[in-house]
């Protein structure tokens, strides 16, 4: 919920910001920042030091730094607020899944938890988007003050009803590893964000080659430390890179295009932002119900088929929106929202079981926070290049389509993708 928030009263955000419309990319992408900079970091913390110690501290934090994004006065502070709360966020999905992978055992106890928590995810992007319109009809900060009290709310519920779980390497945190990713990372997304103005321009780049180096660097770092955010060896696990691609496409390429597609409603069609908060909850309420119903396909069909099915889905739906913007007609939307929802709801399905099940147990956090680490990489990466592409023309509703046309090319490649990425027989 407070990851969908800004989607739906991002002009209202922007317009006390004083944000532009190509800054606004900063907006919707301070969170994705923080959750992908210290996904892997609260994973390990986790899987050492405890996992429940450390989804306290990240639902406390998820309420304070949500209230205070509500304070923000400039562009900037609420853009560190927001990566302050993707930061909090981190510890609380890297820890979740670790978690759940302790209380139930390997077989349809799992099968059923998993499935209910990716319905979850569908759950809070349908409901954020309608409480935050609702509210914002007053002001918009009080949309986060009150997103941060329900998230210190359910850190009062943590110490009676969850059990303490731990899996020590011993060694110090990769902070190493953790600046080098987050700042690869900033240097992407910015890299994205000014490539609105001309792709061929020298910092435009330099960016560019800066994320490329500190990948690197990253790689270097991991393959030296005692404790790595990320153990390299399970790159070599096809199951766990089925699992790591599909979630890295399912930022880039559906969760970018949802998250942006509220704001140029509005600013294409004058929609309200409660009439548009609907619309994602079409879309993301379809989701929910499929993730909850996808628990039926284990033992039918693979998370990796299942994964293929949902971006082909996608793909599908995004093709069918085009030309909808443009003609200023929101119904012509709504049967790609559902077909879209359907797709999304397997992802969200199959992506949490692939990424636990794809790694020793004792590294679940790790899976966990590797599997979300892509998912919101490619979602910061994909919000940057899908308002850079849709704004870029100077004309929404042909931008909106280029942008539609993207998201589908990449849910194609992501299916190829994962289909490839099968365990061979020995």
């Amino acid at each position: 919920m407070t990851y969908t928030a800004p989607a739906v009263i991002l002009p209202d955000t922007a317009a006390s910001l004083g944000t532009s419309l190509s800054a606004q990319a900063w907006l919707l992408n301070g969170t994705p920042l923080g959750l992908a900079a210290f996904l892997l970091v609260a994973g390990s913390l986790a899987d050492d030091h405890g996992r429940r110690r450390i989804f306290f501290a990240g639902t406390v934090a998820l309420g304070i730094t949500t209230a205070l994004g509500a304070l923000a006065t400039s562009t900037l502070l609420f853009t560190l607020a927001r990566v302050a709360q993707g930061a909090a966020s981190a510890a609380v999905l890297a820890t979740s899944l670790g978690l759940l992978v302790q209380a139930f055992p390997p077989g349809p106890g799992r099968v059923r938890a998993t499935g209910i928590w990716g319905a979850c995810v569908s759950a809070g992007i349908a409901v954020g988007p309608l409480v935050a319109g609702g509210i914002a009809t007053v002001d918009w900060r009080w949309a986060y003050a009150v997103l941060g009290l329900a998230s210190l709310v359910v850190s009062g519920f943590v110490p009676r009803t969850l059990t303490e779980s731990r899996a020590p390497r011993g060694g110090r945190p990769d902070l190493a590893g953790a600046l080098t990713l987050g700042l690869a990372l900033t240097a992407l997304v910015a890299a994205l964000t000014l490539g609105r103005d001309g792709w061929l321009r020298t910092p435009v780049g330099a960016l560019l080659v800066a994320a490329v180096v500190l990948t690197a660097a990253f790689v270097l770092v991991e393959r030296r430390a005692a404790a790595p955010l990320l153990d390299l060896g399970l790159l070599r696990r096809p199951p766990f890179l089925a699992a790591t691609t599909g979630a890295l496409f399912t930022g880039f390429s559906v969760i970018a295009l949802l998250s942006c597609l509220p704001t140029l409603l509005q600013h294409t069609l004058g929609t309200s932002a409660m009439n548009v908060a609907w619309l994602v909850f079409l879309w993301s309420g379809v989701s929910f119900v499929v993730a909850l119903q996808a628990r039926r396909l284990v033992g039918r069909v693979s998370a990796r088929h299942q994964l293929a099915v949902g971006f082909v889905l996608h793909a599908v739906a995004a093709l069918t929106m085009l030309g909808a913007v443009g003609a200023g007609s929101w119904p012509r939307l709504v049967p790609g929202l559902v077909v879209s929802g359907v797709g999304s709801g397997l992802l969200n399905a199959a992506l949490p079981l692939l990424a636990v099940e794809s790694v020793p147990a004792e590294r679940a956090a790790m899976g966990s926070g590797a599997n979300n680490t892509a998912r919101y990489i490619g979602s910061a990466a994909g919000v940057a290049l899908t308002i850079a592409v849709s704004t870029s023309s100077g004309d929404l509703g042909r931008g909106t389509d280029v942008a539609m046309a993207v998201s589908a090319g990449f849910a194609v490649l992501a299916a190829v993708s994962v289909l490839l990425l099968r365990e061979r027989r020995s």
